[in-house]
């Protein structure tokens, strides 16, 4: 898949915000079947949903590398089944798991989506998955999970349900630090599996500061993007998760200085006053090759 800076999630049943959609500039479109549908409106969302990604596949939509993605409802609950069979189609790139407990659940679900691409003939294995890591038992399994499936490219992290779990009050999520350890976690455990991690989402839209302090506690730890709820978040979980003139800067000088030791057979040099080594190099690859 493409960059993951950002996952907006999209009312399944919001019909203006679907056709809004196509105009969102978030790395990750995620139409939500979940949280945000009541239970007597799943049909008709899962019906929406499906129309406007056949939609967005057949039109010239000027962002392509933009990544269609589907959060279904949880692997215990009744529904599962019925969503994955309704919205894989044709254009759709991957699907979100909320609540994944263990590696069992993503096989199940793996083989269901592998059946609906035969039956759609979509090419086998080209629409992945992203679970999202919501309770105890998921941040205690966030490594075999990671690892459990190569449709798997980024594991999520469900601030809200997971403090449900924990039976901690949510009510000021800024002077909250007991959560910091499943936090942590998960995106060491993705990192160790090789595949990227979203931290969860910023709920008061319209304190933007608050949101750039969250934004910078998440990349500290290790996050490669955060799930958002409002449109006006993109700007600044994109600002926060891409490389700056500085790092860009920066890592064209360690590239040119070290690639230059290296044809005089030296492992590390002085620049700017500072060692650099191989280490440094991997960090300045990974920089310029995410431009």
């Amino acid at each position: 898949m493409g960059r993951s800076r950002s996952l907006i999630f999209i009312p399944g049943n919001n019909q203006r915000f679907l056709e809004k959609s196509r105009t969102i500039n978030s790395d990750i479109i995620c139409y939500d079947l979940e949280d945000s549908v009541p239970q007597e409106e799943k049909e008709t969302a899962r019906e929406s949903v499906r129309s406007a990604i056949q939609t967005i596949n057949k039109i010239d939509d000027a962002n392509k590398e933009r990544i269609l993605a589907v959060r279904i409802n949880s692997p215990t609950s009744d529904q599962m089944v019925t969503d994955l069979k309704k919205v894989i189609t044709p254009g759709i790139d991957a699907i979100v798991i909320p609540k994944v407990d263990d590696d069992k659940q993503i096989a199940e679900i793996s083989r269901i989506i592998e059946k609906e691409e035969n039956a759609k003939n979509i090419q086998s294995g080209i629409i992945k998955i992203i679970p999202s890591i919501e309770s105890a038992l998921g941040v205690v399994n966030a490594y075999n999970i990671a690892k459990s499936d190569q449709r798997i490219t980024t594991l999520v992290f469900g601030i809200f349900d997971f403090l449900h779990d924990m039976k901690i009050d949510n009510q000021d999520i800024e002077t909250i630090t007991s959560f910091m350890y499943g936090r942590a976690k998960v995106p060491v455990d993705a990192r160790a599996a090789g595949i990227d991690s979203i931290d969860s989402i910023w709920q008061d839209i319209h304190d933007h500061n608050g949101l750039i302090k969250d934004l910078d506690l998440g990349k500290k730890m290790g996050y490669n993007g955060k799930c958002i709820i409002h449109p006006s978040q993109i700007e600044h979980v994109h600002n926060a998760f891409s490389a700056s003139t500085q790092d860009i800067e920066w890592a064209k000088k360690v590239v040119q200085a070290l690639d230059s030791a290296k044809n005089n057979n030296t492992g590390a040099v002085k620049l700017e006053g500072k060692m650099i080594d191989a280490v440094h190099y991997k960090q300045a690859k990974r920089i310029l090759d995410s431009m």
